[in-house]
């Protein structure tokens, strides 16, 4: 059964999904030394407003999807698949600051909030998910969405992550594994200093072919296939030798029907980090033995960690609409032996490919395709 995504909403540091493309192409970056809190030092980040964003007011990407693709309110016969990797930590983190013996509405701030936040505002009855798998999230929950469609449990599917993870305690734990830049985010460069954070999120709405055909709406791709593994080998290090990274994206492949030479575009997790950049180009060297133009997107909208795969996605979808690349923005000096992208490309593709690669050792690649 073929899926297709007919809506996109979309929220970054950088705008909404018109104004985080075109920004983007443009090579600008939300990235800037922000200091939130007091008692942390300066650091570059992306922030979407003038101080840090709770979580569940982004959740109305979902509406902005949903607005996109046509559809009206209440929608009833739907899956939602919505996640997040630090939920409302946010939340919590003020609860343990104030001391207060209790909390009200303490539901709402449990990890799924953002899913349950979206099926209220949506009048959803169907299956309602909520995937937490660190930084791969975002794809995870898509991947979830899609087999939700495939296996006939619904004809239509909301799917995506949301992500507010500027908070004291997401800042501080960065900093003591080493993981945060100085300066900037810098994806693939000789001289990357590491992640910024950003905040945002990527909702989709998904559906049959034949149901976006009965109402003629207009279509972004298709989801063509996913893989999904897991290391088991460090608790923020990823596998130095790649084999469930690789296991991932053959698996995708395979279950999309597509080679590697059919790839014509690969938007790369690309965190700036020295360990993740490095695992992540020589993965794509092995795959890929005869080249795919790549670049990562979280030099301009920072990492906005679980999300950072759905808004990976919409990259790609934009991509495949528009048939131009986005470029790598903040690399100068590319390290490695990849066609990155470096400045906005003009090109004929058919299928991109997105990758996540978590904390944990999560692994994910989804194909996409026109």
């Amino acid at each position: 059964m073929e899926v297709v995504v007919t809506g996109i909403g979309l929220v970054s540091a950088l705008g909404n999904l018109e104004q985080t493309w075109r920004r983007s192409l443009s090579k600008e970056t939300a990235i800037c030394l922000q200091q939130p809190f007091s008692e942390l030092a300066p650091r570059p980040l992306a922030l979407i407003g003038n101080s840090p964003s709770a979580l569940l007011p982004l959740v109305q990407v979902a509406i902005a999807a949903l607005q996109d693709a046509g559809l009206e309110l209440p929608l009833t016969d739907c899956g939602i698949v919505v996640g997040s990797s630090r939920g409302q930590q946010a939340q919590w983190e003020k609860l343990t600051r104030s001391r207060q013996d209790g909390i009200e509405n303490w539901l709402e701030t449990l990890p799924n909030a953002a899913a349950i936040a979206t099926a209220h505002q949506v009048g959803a009855v169907g299956p309602v998910l909520s995937p937490m798998a660190a930084c791969a999230t975002g794809l995870w929950a898509i991947a979830q969405a899609f087999e939700l469609i495939q296996t006939g449990q619904c004809e239509r599917a909301i799917a995506g992550a949301v992500e507010a993870p500027i908070t004291p305690l997401t800042l501080a734990g960065f900093t003591q594994v080493g993981a945060l830049a100085q300066t900037g985010a810098y994806p693939f460069d000789r001289y990357r200093e590491g992640l910024a954070l950003g905040e945002g999120g990527a909702v989709f709405v998904l559906e049959t072919a034949e149901s976006a055909k009965k109402r003629a709406a207009k279509v972004y791709g298709r989801i063509l296939g996913f893989g999904l593994t897991a290391d088991g080998y460090h608790v923020s290090a990823p596998d130095p030798d790649g084999r469930e990274g690789a296991i991932a994206i053959k698996q995708c492949l395979e279950r999309s029907g597509l080679t590697p030479e059919a790839i014509g575009y690969i938007h790369a997790h690309g965190t700036a980090t020295q360990l993740n950049d490095r695992n992540e180009a020589r993965l794509i060297q092995r795959i890929f033995p005869k080249g795919v133009p790549v670049s990562s997107t979280k030099g301009a909208t920072g990492h906005t960690l679980g999300a950072s795969g759905a808004l990976g996605i919409a990259f790609c979808l934009m991509a495949l609409k528009h048939q131009i690349l986005p470029p790598c923005v903040g690399l100068s000096q590319p390290e490695f032996d990849l066609d990155l992208v470096t400045e906005p490309r003009r090109v004929t593709i058919q299928n991109a490919l997105c990758l996540s690669f978590g904390f944990g050792g999560q692994n994910a690649a989804i194909a996409l395709g026109c």
